[in-house]
């Protein structure tokens, strides 16, 4: 499945879930929060994440508690008011979607 342009939302959505996490936890995450539909391997997360950080949307610090060290990342407050962005952004489509393509698309019954 082609993410591009949604990424980011699905992301930023599922830190907004979970809290501060790793990495492969968040990918585990969005993998079950999504009944497996987004099974994305880490070449695609780990440069978003980094990229979100960049932007100042998420924050990472080094976690030592556990036997390995790992980079548990979290949402910013930017983080969140763009998520609530991007959700608006979203809906706004997929409205526009369902205008163009019928409600009986939108539920599946075609």
């Amino acid at each position: 499945m082609d993410l591009r342009g949604h990424l980011d939302l699905l992301l930023l959505g599922t830190l907004r879930h979970t809290g501060p996490v790793h990495g492969y936890a968040l990918i585990v995450a969005l993998r079950e929060r999504s009944d497996g539909a987004f099974a994305l391997p880490e070449g695609t997360v780990y440069p978003a994440l980094h990229r979100l950080e960049r932007d100042g949307l998420v924050v990472s610090r080094w976690d030592t508690s556990a036997p390995r060290r790992r980079r548990v990342y979290a949402l910013t407050a930017s983080g969140n008011a763009a998520l609530v962005t991007k959700q608006g952004e979203w809906w706004s489509f997929a409205r526009g979607v369902r205008a163009v393509l019928g409600p009986e698309i939108a539920e599946g019954m075609v």
